[in-house]
């Protein structure tokens, strides 16, 4: 196990990089940095904003999302201790992904397990919940509807319409067919179990979901929330009900997006653009985005439309009917929940630092930030190799045209590196500079030419010896090429396009057991795991 400074892996964006830094310039923009002692003052702050009220209803929600669920004692106490005003949760979310999508959907899980962990040894008079907030309201089902096993991809063939929460389950039993092709080593029985257990018993993706990622993590205490939900969004629709009349989060993201501009330098981009409604209307199949028009609040691309009367009238009588967009969500997650922090990817983190004035404003305590880990893992034989071709794991970091002259320099028996060359004619003519000063300084200008036209020389040539040994060493280059591959595909990061299937080796709960020994979510580099 070794770490990667995040300053040079490249996986997050700048402005996540100067959160996890502590830039001063940041500071405004958010509550509390993650670290464990910033927590005492954190849950002082929400046992002063949350309403107490609502745990009642989070529980018996609860409940009732539960009944269908087998094996959940560790719940069950969980839902009762809800109800305490001394109980807080950490909560993560993420889309509906067919058999969880890419790896890091376990790695945001897994920290969030382990921060409520350190929290109970840290603070023992308090109890601490992770939870798992389903987006089950969105809407992008090219983004949901596959998993990569190794170099395969399993497609879900469907014409989706809503809520991804709500598409019934119907065309997976064609996703198991190609499984039970592709999985066939003994191990891999009990992944095609699990599928099969999820999706092929459940009617909905929501229901399908819920129970496979209990399957996963339920034995680690892990609460799962559907927000889908009439009596939850109950809870929030006064704030839908202000966001539909006055629009306050549009204009205090405007306000926190020019200001982010200001202290960056105007190369601020927002994360998540804010419409002045930031909310759908969904009913059955329908999900689709609200706007005003002078008096009148239409459905787009609907003949649904209300008077202002007739839309708070609306909430009122089905507030489920209303949804979150991507930056109205985590304010109703806040709002709901007895929630401290929150562990999100780089740019989930992102787009929270736009909020941070709109939650000031509603009184909502707003939540630590915690950067989910990233991880690379890596085999033994991976590494073996790396000791063969004299570079190291983090060198597979940089780009490949970078690598592969690392491994000439390394490797070749010549010195295809000429800045010794290079140097030797920069001093050269830097002394000749000096004797032009002292005589005819019209030369200077014939001077410069000679001196760029011999630097391009030695660059011409040094470009024409890589070439050289670049085909001197053809096959190792390609092997060191196809290694980096398999550690980056699609040259991109590992836990962005692998499925968890591909390290199943034992059983699905050998893999958790490993990453929660190692995960480490108060460190902020990226972790390199020998697996």
């Amino acid at each position: 196990m070794s770490y990667i400074d995040s300053n040079i892996s490249n996986h997050l964006p700048k402005i996540t990089l100067d959160y996890i830094n502590e830039e001063k310039k940041l500071n405004p923009f958010y509550n509390r940095s993650n670290n464990i002692d910033n927590y005492k003052s954190q849950f002082d702050e929400k046992i002063n904003q949350y309403n107490n009220d609502f745990r009642i209803v989070l529980s018996n929600q609860l409940k009732k999302q539960y009944e269908l669920v087998s094996d959940k004692s560790i719940q069950n106490k969980q839902i009762e201790d809800l109800k305490l005003k001394n109980t807080f949760t950490v909560t993560t979310g993420h889309q509906l992904n067919l058999f969880t999508g890419p790896l890091y959907f376990f790695y945001k899980i897994i920290d969030t397990i382990i921060i409520c962990k350190k929290l109970k040894k840290t603070y023992p008079y308090f109890n601490f919940i992770p939870v798992f907030w389903m987006a089950s309201e969105d809407h992008d089902f090219e983004e949901i509807n596959f998993f990569n096993y190794n170099t395969k991809k399993f497609n879900w063939d469907l014409n989706p319409e809503g809520p991804i929460g709500r598409l019934k389950t119907e065309g997976l039993e064609d996703v198991l067919s190609q499984m039970k092709k592709n999985f066939n080593l003994p191990d891999q029985q009990e992944l095609i179990s699990l599928f099969e257990l999820s999706y092929l018993k459940y009617k909905n993706l929501s229901s399908a979901t819920l129970n496979l990622v209990h399957s996963l993590f339920g034995k680690y205490g892990l609460l799962i929330l559907e927000p889908d939900n009439k009596y939850l969004k109950t809870l929030f629709s006064e704030i839908i009900i202000d966001e539909l009349i006055n629009k306050n989060l549009n204009n205090n993201v405007l306000n926190t997006n020019n200001a982010l501009n200001e202290i960056l330098d105007n190369s601020y981009k927002p994360q998540v653009n804010s419409r002045e409604i930031n909310l759908f209307y969904i009913k059955d199949n329908l999900r689709a985005r609200i706007e005003q028009r002078g008096e009148v609040f239409s459905v787009l691309e609907t003949d649904i439309s209300f008077t202002q009367s007739e839309i708070i009238r609306e909430v009122k009588d089905h507030p489920e009917r209303f949804s979150p967009n991507a930056l109205l969500r985590p304010v109703y997650q806040e709002f709901i929940l007895p929630n401290l922090a929150y562990v999100g990817g780089g740019s989930e983190i992102a787009y929270w630092l736009q909020l941070k004035e709109y939650f000031n404003l509603k009184k909502i305590t707003f939540p630590i930030l915690s950067v989910r880990s990233s991880v690379l893992l890596v085999s033994k034989k991976q590494i073996e190799k790396c000791k063969k071709f004299k570079i190291s794991i983090s060198n597979l970091f940089d780009k490949s045209n970078n690598l592969k002259q690392l491994y000439l320099r390394k490797n070749s028996k010549i010195n295809i590196d000429l800045s010794v060359q290079k140097n030797a004619i920069k001093e050269n003519f830097l002394q000749l500079n000096e004797l032009i000063k002292l005589t005819d300084k019209s030369f200077s200008g014939a001077v410069k030419a000679q001196e760029k036209k011999q630097i391009n020389g030695i660059e011409n040539l040094e470009k024409r010896l890589i070439r050289a040994e670049k085909r001197v060493h053809e096959d190792s280059l390609s092997r060191l090429i196809t290694l980096k591959n398999e550690l980056f595909p699609n040259d991109s990061f590992q836990e962005r396009q692998v499925n968890f299937s591909t390290f199943f080796n034992k059983s699905e709960l050998d893999f958790i057991k490993i990453l929660t020994d190692n995960l480490d979510p108060f460190n902020k580099d990226f972790l390199i795991l020998e697996f």
